[in-house]
This record gives structure tokens, C-alpha cells and sequence, in this order.
């Protein structure tokens, strides 16, 4: 046999990154001046500075990256800066439509003029409240009005004394006749100058006290008066009807000068076509329902329904108080949030009632000539949002809509005049939410043509590290917590370059970093001590876990008690020891899992158990497929690859997905066709490629340590350790009682670049090359796979060529 003993291992200078202390520009973050700025995230600041410098149609942002990278706080910060340089926009004001009351008409005026305008209207109508009662009290209005009175009421006097003349000269009356609830006039005979009823006079006829033929003529007359009755009766109405235009003309006379008064005033202080429009429609409006004002004003009447709400203003935005652009961030969006509503009252009868002044803005019209945040994913679920939008942006214009009766609630319905839509909005979400929409929606990439991501890491350098100083001083004074000396820092920064996932980057998720260096503070003071030192972050980051990894400690018993079955000694065919990650959401643990492989004469191939009991992701099926590809390019370029090999991961019953294990499985099954034992005591990880190369995978820390903590537990050997691809050396950021083993020897990181290196390792042989024949030279790992297969592919051969005679020689039967 050709054994090798010596292999390529990590010296523990390359198992982390140290942050030494001359990079720490400052003994203590207190000497620091805090930062104001946005770190490690020039990509993304460019690409919003470009959003928002081009006006144009369809230039609003989506903001994606992973959440504490700054993406809020950014945006906040760039819009501040450009909310005080850009101008204010108008205010926006519904009145009332006297021609078509379900049309508000909408005006805009100069930021803060809306108020003002508003504010006259009131007291417009607060001086009719006032002077018109005055009016009515004054001699000038009194008297004429007495005067028409009385003039008309001469005209009545005189036309029915006239017909009572008449009627008494005929020898008749005018009586008043009960009639129900009310009296109408009527007429009756006077006899012997005694009004007497015709039922009565039927009796002195009779009685020959009155002749017949007297009967008879008042009779006639009687029909004959009755009539000019109806006549005067009609006449009298006329009378009132015109008294009541002379007194409705004499109110508009006296009146007309103290509207138009009060209308000319507000009309000269604000110049605009549709002020002027609106208050001549107003004017002519208040002298028609001038009795609106008659009643004396009361005090203390300030409940109830507003009878002048018709000549009231609606100021929906004001923007009296804003300094430049308007900068909405709305936290909820949803539709009433976000686009405003029309309300409706339901007075006691319950029908119910809406107008202009029950119009209410939502955020976006709040957000007008300026800019509004709102999170992607938030839009998205509430129901209409996203198509209002979309609308919105597309169009240039805005409609409120009654959101129930977007959903068949009906209810009086009003169309306010649309509004011009200036909006820059700003949607913040991740990766997976910006491709829906991209490929999805085709509106989408029309609307939103700026795409700025925010990334989770940056390259570390001496002014990355100084960034970081100056953002540990500004969380520290925001929250009063203790400053952090040299060593705290390097430690965080150690903390903040393992969560990169790679030596040379650094993490920019501040909201992380920022909760370290609480809780860091939190048991430097616990400790009694006044700065925050290595230790202290050492103990948050150890704290931080500690509180989530139930699971993990779980597992990790069940490990140690060998429910779980992993060996850490002694050498085993077709068995390896493969490095999984669990990834809890909030932290990420690695863990051993055994990986066995069995093989046979047959041509199934490579046979995942995992994918035949549906336990297999998509990546894993396709790294099975890899392996597939390289056992057959590897060995069967010469004989056919008669071939049945099953692979499992043992005691999983909760998936597999991801790759990593490629290479694993392919030295389970080179195992098992050479016969050769793998050494348990070292586990493996590492993508696997068709041509034999080993490529990185991810969670390289966790699954190490992973492994750690169960030889450990288990007792260290000197001969433990992890194979691991060699382009994940620089990922490699490990907790310093690995280093420690592995300073001392008693643990092993073997970085590897391809399968025979890795093959080498596990077996101590030799993987062998091939001759100018193709063959390999005997006694290596490649040689004894390759006599095995060989051997597999004549036993079909064989058995193939059996199995055909003896179906030729028991053919159908005669």
C-alpha cells in the first residue's frame, strides 16, 4: 500500500483575524468624536443621491439589503439634507361646488396662504353671524321693512273691506268655518240683520216667513260671491307672495353691502382665478340663504349640526409650518393611512351623509411635493395599497376614494376634483420582495427606476475601524452607556469581522453591533467596572447565544449520550463523519451528522435516500447528480459503469439541503468500493465540482466549532480534526479555545483542494494518478476503486449474459 502520513494543515495564525491595537486609533471610544454619516454604504448612497436628484417621471427608489444596514437611517438622513434646500409645496384646500355639491372644487395656494384663506372665510361668516341680527335690530331696516308691511297689508285691508262692502250690500256676511284643524272664510244670508244659515232659512220658507223667491236670489248670489271670494282669496295670496319678494328684495338690498364687503375684502387679499371664481359663487349663494344669519348668535350652541358648513373651507394639507420638502415616513401604510378617506355621518335617521368638509388626506397627500418612506412588504399586504399606488405614480394624479365603497359598500358618493401628484417615493425591503415585483409587474420597473442596495459587509482598513470607533461613541451617548477601551474595541471589531463571514470584510449591520456594545456595557457594569473591555464584549457575544441554543445543547447531549451516533475514534468503511449547519434564525450552530454509503453490482447509479423519502432539497439532489458525474468521468472512460450505490444521512429526519456534503459522500463511497476505513476522528465539508475539485461552502466557523464541542465532550485525541475547502481559509474566524486546541496539537484543520487530497486524509493512502494508460499504480485508493469497479462491471457482464441464455433456453412453450 502507498501510505502518506503528512498533510497540509492551518497553523492557528490563520484561523482568525486579530484586530491589533495599533488599529484601534484611540485608547477609549470617549476620545471619539461621534459619527453622523452613513459607513460603508457608498454604492447605495450614490444610487439614492441619483434618485433623487432626477425628477423625472418614474424616478422613485427601492431600497433593499438586510435589515440593520442602515437603509431607514440613511434615507432619513439624505432627505433631511434635501427637505430644507427644495421648496415648500402648496397647501391643498377642497371648497364647495354650489353647482354640483358632489364635486368639491380643490384650490392651492401658497404654503401657509390656505390657513389664512380658511381663517378669513371664518370670520366671514362669524361677521354674518354678528352683523346681520344688528341689521335686522337697526331703524334702517325696520323701518322700511314696517313701511312695506304695512303698505301691503293696506292692500289686503282695503280689497276685502271693499268685498265686504259688496257682501253686505248683497245681504250677506263673511264668517269664518271650522273645517278639522284649520278655518276658511264662507259667507251666510243676513236676514232681519241676523246672519242665518241657508238649513235655516229652508225652515222660514217653509213657514212662509221669507218668500221662496228671496231664497232663490240669495241662492244665486250666494254662488255668485263665493265665487269673487275665491277670487280675493287668490288676490290676497299675490299680495303676500309679493310682500315676501319686496322684503326678500329689501334683505338683499340691505344685506348685499356687508356680504360684498366682507367677499371684497378676502377677494383682494387673495388674487387667484379660483378664489375668485368660488367667492362669487358664494356671494351670490349668502344673499339667497341669508336667513341662515338671521337668528341671534348663541354662545353656548357650539354643538350641533353647522348650517354654514357650505361656505366653510376644508384645509386638507397645510403646509404653514413646513421648511422646504415635505418628508412623510408612514410606518403603517394602509389604505386610509396612506391615501386618506371620505368619511360619512349617520345623523339619528341613519341615512348617511358626506360633503367636502368630511375629506380627510392620508400621508401621501401629506407627502405632496416632497418625499414618502414606506416599507415594500407592508404595502403589499394590505389590500389596495399597491394597485393605488402604482395608479398614482403612473398617472401623475391623485383621487381620494372612499375606501368601502371600493369593496360594493354603498353610501353617497362624492368625486373631489383630482390633485397633481409630486411625489418621491422611497419603498425599503428585501432582495426576494424587488425581483417579485420586477418580474411580476411589468408597472413596476416603470415607476421604480432606482434600485439601491444596501450591503452587509464592508472591506476592512484602518478607516473602516475608525468608522467603527466613532459609531460605538454616538450609541454610547445615546443611550448613556460606559465608553469602550482598546481591547473592547478590537474585540467588537473581531465580532464584527466573524458576522461578515470574511477575513477581510467587516459587518455592516449596526443594529447587531449596536446591541453588543449594550449588553457589553450592560456586564462591564455588573462587573463593577468603568470601561468596557474584551471581556465584557467576550461575555455579550457568549450571553447572546447562550440565550437561543436550547437546541443546540440539545442535540449536543443527545450526542454525548449516543442517541445520536457519531464516532470520534477508530477508522470504519463507507462511513464519514459530514458538518451540518442549523440555522435557527437568529444564530447559526454546526453539528456532525453520519453519512454511510453501500454499493453493489447494478446500474441504478447513485441512489439518494434522501431524495427518495422526499427529504432532499433541490441543491443536495444536484450534488448527488455532481458526484454522479464524477465517479463516471473519473472511472468509467474504459468499461461500463455497472454501479448501485446508496448514500444516507443517518438519523435525519428533518431534510437536507445545500451541497456541502458532495465531497463527503464521495469519499463514503469510495470507502465502500475500496474496502478502505475512514478515519472517524476527522469530519468533512466541502462542495464538490464534475472534475474532482473541492469548492467553498458556508458556515465554515460554525461547523468546525461544531465538531469541536462534540470531540471535546467526547475527549480530545491529538488526531481530531476538519477537512475543509481551502478557499474557506479566509472565512475562518474561530473562538480562541479551538485555537488553543489546535496550537497544542490536539486539533487538526486540514484545508483541501481536491478530492484526492481530502481522500488522502481520511484513509492515509496515497489517492494515485493515472498512467499514460489510464491505469493507477497499485496499492493506491484509485487503484483499488477502480479493480472494484472493473470487477462490478464484468459480474453484470457475466450475469447479464446468464440471465439472456437462460431466457433463450426456456423460450414459449409449444
Amino acid at each position: 500500500m502507498k501510505t502518506r502520513t503528512r498533510f497540509e494543515e492551518l497553523p492557528p495564525e490563520k484561523l482568525r483575524w486579530t484586530c491589533a491595537d495599533e488599529l484601534v486609533p484611540v485608547d477609549s471610544s470617549a476620545e471619539a468624536a461621534p459619527c453622523d454619516e452613513i459607513i460603508g454604504q457608498e454604492r447605495a448612497l450614490k444610487a439614492i443621491q441619483t434618485g433623487l436628484d432626477i425628477k423625472s417621471l418614474g424616478y422613485n427608489i427601492f431600497i433593499t439589503g438586510m435589515v440593520g444596514t442602515g437603509r431607514t437611517t440613511t434615507i432619513k438622513q439624505l432627505l433631511e439634507k434635501l427637505e430644507k434646500s427644495d421648496g415648500t409645496p402648496d397647501d391643498l384646500l377642497y371648497v364647495n361646488n354650489f353647482k354640483n355639491p358632489d364635486e368639491p372644487v380643490l384650490i392651492m395656494l401658497p404654503a401657509g396662504r390656505g390657513k389664512r384663506f380658511s381663517e378669513a372665510m371664518d370670520r366671514l361668516i362669524e361677521m354674518l353671524r354678528t352683523s346681520v341680527p344688528n341689521l335686522l335690530k337697526s331703524p334702517f331696516y325696520t323701518e322700511k321693512r314696517d313701511a312695506i308691511v304695512e303698505v301691503q297689508q293696506k292692500k289686503q285691508k282695503d280689497l276685502l273691506q271693499h268685498f265686504e262692502e259688496e257682501v253686505s250690500a248683497e245681504g250677506f256676511s263673511v264668517i269664518q268655518v271650522q273645517m278639522g284643524l284649520f278655518t276658511r272664510p264662507d259667507l251666510i244670508p243676513v236676514i232681519e240683520g241676523q246672519p242665518t244659515a241657508f238649513n235655516k232659512l229652508d225652515g222660514l220658507v217653509k213657514e212662509k216667513k221669507v218668500p221662496k223667491e228671496t231664497m232663490d236670489r240669495l241662492r244665486a248670489k250666494y254662488e255668485e260671491l263665493t265665487a269673487k271670494l275665491e277670487t280675493v282669496f287668490e288676490t290676497l295670496k299675490e299680495i303676500d307672495e309679493e310682500t315676501r319678494k319686496l322684503l326678500r328684495s329689501w334683505d338683499e338690498e340691505a344685506f348685499t353691502p356687508i356680504i360684498k364687503g366682507g367677499i371684497d375684502d378676502i377677494r383682494a387679499r387673495f388674487k387667484n382665478p379660483k378664489i375668485e371664481a368660488y367667492l362669487d359663487e358664494v356671494e351670490r349663494n349668502l344673499v339667497k340663504t341669508i336667513d341662515l344669519f338671521k337668528a341671534q348668535k348663541k354662545e353656548d350652541n357650539k354643538e350641533g349640526p353647522d348650517d354654514s358648513r357650505d361656505y366653510r373651507v376644508n384645509l386638507l394639507v397645510d403646509n404653514a409650518d413646513q421648511k422646504g420638502a415635505p418628508v412623510v415616513m408612514e410606518t403603517n401604510p394602509n389604505y386610509v393611512n396612506l391615501f386618506g378617506s371620505i368619511e360619512t355621518s349617520y345623523p339619528r335617521m341613519g341615512v348617511g351623509q358626506t360633503d367636502f368638509t368630511m375629506i380627510k388626506p392620508g400621508s401621501f397627500l401629506k407627502a405632496n411635493g416632497g418625499y414618502l418612506v414606506i416599507n415594500a412588504l407592508d404595502a403589499l399586504v394590505e389590500p389596495g395599497v399597491w394597485a393605488a399606488l402604482k395608479r398614482t405614480l403612473r398617472n401623475q394624479i391623485f383621487e381620494i376614494q372612499n375606501f368601502l365603497q371600493m369593496y360594493l359598500f354603498s353610501g353617497p358618493r362624492l368625486k373631489p376634483e383630482p390633485i397633481k401628484a409630486n411625489v418621491k417615493v422611497v419603498m425599503i425591503g428585501d432582495a426576494s420582495v424587488y425581483n417579485l415585483l420586477y418580474f411580476m409587474d411589468e408597472d413596476f420597473k416603470k415607476i421604480f427606476k432606482i434600485k439601491a442596495e444596501f450591503d452587509s459587509e464592508m472591506d476592512k482598513s484602518g478607516k473602516a475601524v475608525g468608522d467603527y470607533v466613532r459609531f460605538v461613541k454616538k450609541i454610547c451617548d445615546e443611550d448613556g452607556l460606559m465608553p469602550l477601551d482598546r481591547s473592547g474595541i478590537a474585540a467588537l471589531v473581531e465580532y464584527a469581522t466573524r458576522i461578515a463571514g470574511r477575513q477581510k470584510k467587516i459587518s455592516t449591520r449596526f443594529h447587531v453591533i449596536a446591541d453588543v456594545v449594550r449588553e457589553s456595557c450592560y456586564w462591564a457594569r455588573k462587573s463593577g467596572r468603568t470601561a468596557v473591555g474584551r471581556e465584557d464584549v467576550e461575555k455579550a457575544v457568549c450571553e447572546r447565544f447562550e440565550r437561543v441554543s436550547l437546541i443546540e445543547d440539545r442535540i449536543q447531549e443527545m450526542i454525548e449520550e449516543g442517541t445520536i451516533l457519531i464516532d470520534t475514534e477508530g477508522a470504519v468503511v463507507g462511513q464519514v463523519n459530514g458538518l451540518s449547519v442549523y440555522d435557527m434564525g437568529q444564530f447559526m450552530f454546526g453539528k456532525p451528522t453520519r453519512i454511510t454509503a453501500r454499493t453493489s453490482v447494478g446500474r441504478a447509479g447513485v441512489i439518494n435516500i434522501e431524495r427518495e423519502a422526499d427529504l432532499s432539497g433541490r441543491t443536495h439532489n444536484k450534488g448527488v447528480l455532481i458526484l454522479s458525474g464524477y465517479l463516471r468521468g473519473k472511472y468509467a472512460a474504459d468499461k461500463p459503469f455497472s454501479l448501485s450505490a446508496s448514500i444516507a444521512f443517518e438519523q435525519s429526519y428533518g431534510g437536507v439541503d445545500g451541497d456541502s456534503a458532495s465531497s463527503t459522500e464521495v469519499y463514503a463511497i469510495l470507502s465502500s468500493l475500496s474496502g478502505l476505513p475512514l478515519r472517524q476522528e476527522v469530519a468533512v465539508t466541502g462542495s464538490l465540482n464534475q472534475k474532482g475539485e473541492i469548492q467553498p461552502i458556508g458556515g465554515v466557523n460554525e461547523k468546525i466549532e461544531g465538531f469541536f464541542d462534540v470531540c471535546r465532550a467526547k475527549g480530545l485525541t491529538g488526531t481530531q480534526g476538519v477537512i475543509i475547502p481551502h478557499q474557506n481559509v479566509q472565512n475562518l474566524m474561530l473562538h480562541t479555545e479551538v485555537i488553543e486546541a489546535v496550537r497544542g496539537g490536539k486539533f487538526h484543520i486540514y484545508p483541501v483542494r481536491t478530492v484526492d487530497e481530502g481522500i488522502e486524509i481520511l484513509t492515509g493512502l496515497e489517492a494515485g494518478a493515472p498512467d499514460e494508460h489510464g491505469a493507477y499504480e497499485e496499492g493506491t485508493v484509485h487503484f483499488l476503486v477502480d479493480r472494484e469497479l472493473q470487477r462490478l462491471a464484468e459480474s453484470w457482464k457475466a450475469f447479464a449474459s446468464a440471465d439472456k441464455g437462460a431466457i433463450a433456453t426456456t423460450g414459449p412453450q409449444k
